[in-house]
């Protein structure tokens, strides 16, 4: 039954997790702004997860523009991304809650499509694309390998995981089940693969909506052979742990690691000869396309065999 057969009319806030990028939540915050503006009874949350509350005064600036409530700060200093995660789970005190990161750009209608599609379909979350946009020039190698390229699907399409940079969830459903952020993978990546994937396992389905898209400001730092190259490895990493977490008990992990380490093999000798190929004849996109492959491989193997790499860790 969806939340319009129901008659509900469910509350909703927006949640943009920040640590340290006070240029790009100063850029971020009017657009999510206007999005919550435009929905009655909606808000924007803003987790601040750095050790000190450094990101205050920026929410503050732009709270004092708007009707009192519209906008609200919390300071999560417990590091990782699933501690700042559970912590707007505690917060957002609604039905639904969106997640959108600090460094993405809402389009026009975003939040009202989300809504929309949960209205429609019966669901626990709905999922919406990323769509990469990049802040100076790009390698043609990271362009050939499509390593900013995500997924796409119809509307509708029932998924099976999700990222939470661009995603809605029912609250109610995620309190009924006690489902968290696992803080394993708080400095690690990969603590959404981990809680979207528990969704499912308690029946929640999770449905894509291919209209609601929101773009990522991609840096010049990130547009590098060396940065998307360690997201792939970290990439295939997280999967691989996040399968083996989810398992349900010693027997099924052992038969995901199994499974796990046997594809990213796979995948490793695979990205080997395509990358080697492309070497030898000269094809860029061969080349890059199978670096990518190779490394994800690489990382789903190292995962499966216990090795963790935390591409977030931080100094101290």
């Amino acid at each position: 039954m969806t939340a319009t057969a129901r008659g509900d009319t469910p509350t909703v806030t927006v949640a943009t997790l920040t640590y340290r990028r006070a240029h790009d939540l100063r850029d971020a915050l009017p657009a999510l702004v206007a999005q919550v503006a435009r929905v009655p009874g909606a808000g924007l949350l803003v987790v601040d997860n750095d050790a000190v509350d450094s990101a205050r005064a920026t929410v503050a600036e732009a709270a004092a523009r708007e009707r009192p409530g519209l906008v609200r700060y919390v300071h999560e200093p417990t590091p990782g991304i699933a501690a700042a995660r559970n912590r707007a789970l505690v917060e957002a005190g609604t039905d639904l809650l969106v997640f959108i990161d600090d460094d993405e750009r809402p389009s026009a209608d975003w939040l009202s499509l989300l809504l929309g599609a949960f209205a429609e379909h019966e669901c626990v979350g709905v999922v919406g694309p990323v769509i990469s946009i990049f802040d100076g020039p790009v390698d043609p190698w990271v362009t050939a390998g499509r390593f900013f390229e995500r997924l796409r699907h119809p509307t509708g399409t029932v998924v099976p995981v999700a990222a939470t940079n661009n995603l809605l969830l029912d609250l109610r459903a995620v309190r009924r089940w006690g489902v968290t952020f696992d803080q394993e993978f708080g400095l690690t990546g990969g603590s959404d693969t981990v809680f979207t994937l528990e969704l499912a396992a308690r029946g929640g389905r999770l449905v894509w909506c291919d209209e609601a898209v929101v773009h990522d400001v991609v840096p010049a730092d990130r547009n590098s052979r060396s940065w998307v190259s360690r997201r792939a490895f970290r990439m295939g990493n997280s999967a691989s742990r996040a399968a083996v977490h989810v398992a349900p008990g010693p027997a099924a992990r052992l038969g995901q690691r199994t499974a796990m380490a046997g594809r990213g093999a796979a995948r490793v000798v695979a990205g080997a000869v395509r990358a080697a190929t492309g070497l030898l004849v000269r094809r860029e996109e061969a080349h890059a396309r199978g670096t990518r492959t190779l490394l994800r491989g690489a990382g789903m193997l190292s995962g499966a065999l216990g090795y963790v790499y935390g591409e977030y860790r931080r100094a101290a």
